[in-house]
């Protein structure tokens, strides 16, 4: 085979000593085999994969910065530097968390996510088009926001929980979609190219094409429209995970008595203590807005060797919350108490009340829905000052209470059938 490295290098001087106007002087050699379909049809060879005396083999590559994508597409490898491509949020956490007890953990976990390049989401080889909301949740699946625009929430692990629907490779629970994705909007209605080149999350928020209606009585209160998102009172529900264990096992292969576990890569296997798929808790995000929050991860880690925990088990590495928008979005969600007398939505929970021993189990946290111990990375919980500002029952709140339930106890004469 050695042979031919210097019969391709010589069709490489060949090509980029001819014009780059030329017809299609790669067929010299490429005579058949290659077929290009989509929108870059009838475009040349030389028009991707040559830039000035260069010849890219790949020219929608990283490491070539998409140099042959963006001399048509100009400034699109920006993307690289932001969330999508620089995966910096996601090796900040690793380096603090995982990263302290194996620093090879995101190689050997976390590293086929994020951009390779332009193909990744346009297509491969000749075949350029525009990436369709499938294309999106090819990577935006499981407990990363996406999945649960199609009303998809990830099951558990164990294998016993490995039934049912499955879509990309992972079973799911269906749930209820976002009424956006009901109404046939796509991923790009609200994420545009353009967005994502400059490192947005969104080129659209609500208020771009929705008006709170004051014959909603929620619209009504001036406090929910002045402080909370959106997605506070209109995410229907939301993917969380509690306690997610990661078991790095001495053999490099992963012990019997752990299989039924998920097995990752080079000796790992993943667990999780509990999935739920309801309202999300509550938080400030960092723009001081009451928004729906989630763990991102509260993280523990054990290292095995025949069957047994070598050192520590279970240590917590970190306990961190984010402030997020749930694709979940309905018209109507949570009630009243929902939020006005419910603690533990705001991570208050009382120890009366406490249902998972956490401590018992040697999981450190008091509680999942305590505080103490955990972070918000990207805003603050909502301490217990305001929460009792909050379920201190005003006259007002009594009146929109009393409103609110009338109007449950009232037929809709639309509704009715003659």
């Amino acid at each position: 085979m050695l042979w031919t490295t210097p019969f391709i290098a010589a069709c490489w001087l060949l090509v980029a000593s001819l014009p780059a106007q030329a017809a299609d002087p790669c067929r010299l050699c490429h005579a058949s085999g290659v077929r290009i379909t989509g929108i870059h049809r009838g475009v040349a060879c030389p028009a991707c994969h040559q830039r000035g005396g260069l010849i890219m083999i790949n020219p929608a590559d990283r490491a070539v910065a998409s140099a042959g994508c963006t001399g048509c597409h100009r400034g699109y490898q920006r993307i690289y530097a932001h969330a999508m491509g620089s995966r910096a949020p996601e090796l900040a956490f690793i380096a603090r968390s995982y990263g302290r007890m194996d620093p090879g953990f995101e190689q050997k976990n976390c590293a086929g996510c994020h951009l390779q390049g332009c193909t990744d989401c346009h297509g491969s080889g000749h075949a350029i088009r525009r990436p369709s909301a499938e294309t999106c949740s090819r990577c935006h699946k499981g407990y990363y926001v996406g999945w649960d625009y199609f009303g998809r929430a990830p099951r558990d692990e164990h294998e016993r929980y490995q039934r049912g629907r499955r879509r990309q490779g992972e079973t799911f629970l269906k749930m209820l979609p976002d009424v956006h994705q009901q109404r046939g909007m796509t991923c790009s209605s609200c994420h545009t190219m353009q967005s994502l080149i400059n490192g947005q999350r969104a080129a659209k928020g609500c208020t771009d094409c929705h008006r709170p209606s004051p014959t909603v009585l929620e619209h009504r209160i001036a406090a929910h429209l002045k402080k909370l998102e959106c997605a506070a009172c209109h995410a229907a529900w939301a993917a969380q995970e509690y306690g997610t264990f990661y078991l790095q096992f001495t053999a490099g292969t992963v012990e019997s008595p752990f299989s039924s576990l998920t097995v990752t890569r080079n000796g790992y296997a993943k667990g999780v203590y509990l999935k739920r798929q309801d309202l999300p808790p509550l938080g400030f995000n960092r723009r001081g807005n009451v928004a729906p929050i989630r763990p991102q991860f509260i993280a523990y880690y054990s290292k095995i060797g025949k069957g047994k925990a070598i050192g520590r088990e279970n240590r917590l590495l970190a306990a961190e919350w984010r402030a997020f928008t749930p694709h979940t979005i309905q018209r109507g969600t949570a009630l009243c108490d929902d939020c006005h007398a419910n603690p533990r939505r705001f991570l208050l929970e009382p120890a009366q009340d406490r249902l998972y021993d956490l401590q018992r189990d040697g999981m450190t946290l008091a509680s999942f829905w305590n505080q103490t111990g955990q972070t918000l990375t990207n805003g603050s919980f909502i301490d217990q000052r305001y929460y009792t500002q909050l379920a201190t029952k005003t006259d007002t709140y009594t009146r929109a209470y009393v409103e609110k339930w009338k109007r449950f106890i009232t037929p809709d004469a639309g509704s009715l059938r003659p």
